[in-house]
């Protein structure tokens, strides 16, 4: 008899890849860590291998489980799409997702194939833009948008004040590349978006605030030229825990550097009459990203 998988075992393996640990991956799954664990030892027994490796900082797909996780999102998908159209809702549509340059940039390729994935009748426009311009109510652009916000701070005018939903938090770090030192003197390099970015301004404002010296030594457009400054060692920034580059060490122990607070990603709420395909990927996007 042909052995089949359980579509439930594929998903929790793939919430596990996208969360990182068995722990994070329970409420998500509305299980406990134990219940999570025996999947994987299900799964794991029927295929035959280890699928992750486990350490005290999380959990790590193995080869064969990043070969597992890459049928299972084509499986899921199919299954989705499927239910879909046994139902009549086979979402068809143009659909603008604005989303801000700090959203965890390794992941977003693959949240943009689920969504194609999910959704193959959806003709799908992204862009890139500036938190602030996300949040701008006056905006009408794009259908669904993805901002990031400092937390504690007042980052737009109370007349724009408009409606979230929140997704997660993340914390602020310093970060530099693992062979920078600071230079003689103590002035410190900064490597920064322009300042039409809001968290380039309050990195400014905090190191002002802390009597720390500097100097803007690269400005780069996007957070892709940001990532190539640190590693080629030019200075020294500030970002959120997910969008720093693999090469980067935390620099938040050092006391020339403020302590900072943590970020917030959230939706813009959805507007008045918002079409059904537009909701559906909203709540796809909740679900995935929370």
């Amino acid at each position: 008899m042909a052995r089949l998988f359980d579509l439930d075992l594929l998903r929790t393996l793939v919430v596990i890849a996208e969360t990182g640990s068995l722990s994070a991956a329970a409420p998500r799954l509305n299980r406990s860590q134990s219940a999570v664990s025996e999947q994987v030892r299900k799964l794991e027994d029927m295929c035959g291998v280890t699928l992750l490796d486990r350490g005290k900082t999380g959990a790590r797909l193995t080869p064969a489980g990043e070969r597992l996780v890459d049928h299972a999102h084509e499986l899921l998908a199919l299954s989705d799409a499927a239910l879909r159209d046994m139902q009549n809702a086979q979402l068809a549509g143009n659909l603008h997702l604005a989303i801000t340059d700090y959203f965890r940039p390794s992941a977003l390729p693959g949240l943009l194939r689920r969504m194609r994935d999910q959704f193959p009748k959806l003709h799908l426009h992204v862009s890139i833009r500036k938190s602030a311009a996300i949040d701008d109510a006056a905006a009408e652009e794009f259908d669904i948008g993805l901002s990031m916000a400092i937390l504690g701070t007042a980052t737009v005018p109370p007349a724009k004040t408009i409606q979230h939903t929140h997704l997660r938090q993340e914390p602020l770090v310093w970060v530099a590349d693992k062979s920078f030192s600071i230079p003689d003197g103590g002035v410190i390099p900064l490597v920064v978006l322009p300042d039409t970015c809001s968290l380039q301004r309050f990195i400014v404002k905090s190191l002002k605030s802390h009597g720390t010296s500097y100097k803007i030594a690269h400005s780069a457009s996007g957070i892709g030229g940001l990532h190539m400054a640190i590693e080629a060692g030019l200075g020294v920034t500030c970002l959120n825990a997910s969008a720093i580059p693999p090469n980067a060490m935390s620099l938040n122990s050092l006391p020339e550097l403020p302590p900072m607070p943590n970020v917030a990603f959230r939706l813009v709420a959805p507007r008045i009459g918002e079409p059904a395909h537009i909701a559906d990927v909203r709540n796809m996007l909740v679900d995935y990203l929370s």
